[in-house]
């Protein structure tokens, strides 16, 4: 496979954890899973969000092939979701350094949570974050995989899923283990640092974006 390919599974892999690091009713369920039934959690809660997001993968990529084609609606794509992206890495980089972010909030857990898997796709479908990251950043990376065919949109799943399933397994980890091995500091770090990484994407995708309007 060229650098091209592997560049989408990279790039997959990073602008995932924008979604995925953020503290929101997945990470709940997951740190209440965790401490109910162990390092499971994480990936069983990934295993529901994944099967809602392979379906909107496969959906965009081969539902909206045509609509995908046109320049104008590329370009407005890109746009749309470089400046999404740009927001989310400020905000990330703000919260980590304002220290407003913190793996002890959990919430309470409600009956369907006791299914994890069931609870992933729920907390996703019902995320309004979730819906507006596929309706900008999601849509436009799946374009850009889309360009490379089949295997571009499969890397791209697979780059994507697995910054869920890294996270959330570490998290699950970390609260298994009595929440030694990630203090919120370290998170809080990890989130700025991912919140540059954003911002340099961000770029990527509305230079791409003005490019094919103009």
């Amino acid at each position: 496979m060229d650098l091209t390919v592997w560049g989408t599974f990279l790039s997959a892999f990073l602008i995932g954890f924008s979604g995925a690091m953020m503290p929101g009713p997945m990470l709940g369920v997951t740190i209440s899973g965790s401490l109910r039934k162990g390092f499971i959690a994480g990936p069983l809660v990934v295993l529901g969000h994944g099967i809602l997001e392979l379906l909107l993968v496969f959906a965009m990529a081969f539902g909206l092939s045509a609509f995908f084609e046109n320049p104008t609606v590329a370009g407005l794509i890109g746009l749309i979701g470089g400046l999404f992206l740009a927001w989310m890495g400020y905000g990330m980089i703000k919260s980590g350094l304002q220290k407003t972010v913190s793996l002890s909030k959990t919430q309470s857990e409600r009956k369907w949570e006791k299914n994890l898997v069931l609870a992933g796709v729920l907390v996703s479908i019902t995320n309004p974050y979730f819906i507006m990251w596929w309706a900008t950043t999601g849509i436009e990376s799946v374009r850009q995989a889309y360009t490379l065919g089949i295997l571009g949109v499969l890397l791209f799943f697979v780059g994507h899923i697995l910054s869920d399933l890294t996270w959330y397994s570490a998290v699950s980890f970390a609260m298994h283990k009595g929440k030694s091995l990630m203090s919120d500091k370290v998170y809080q770090g990890l989130i700025v640092v991912l919140g540059v990484f954003l911002l340099a994407f961000a770029v990527k995708f509305a230079v791409g974006g003005w490019q094919m309007l103009f």
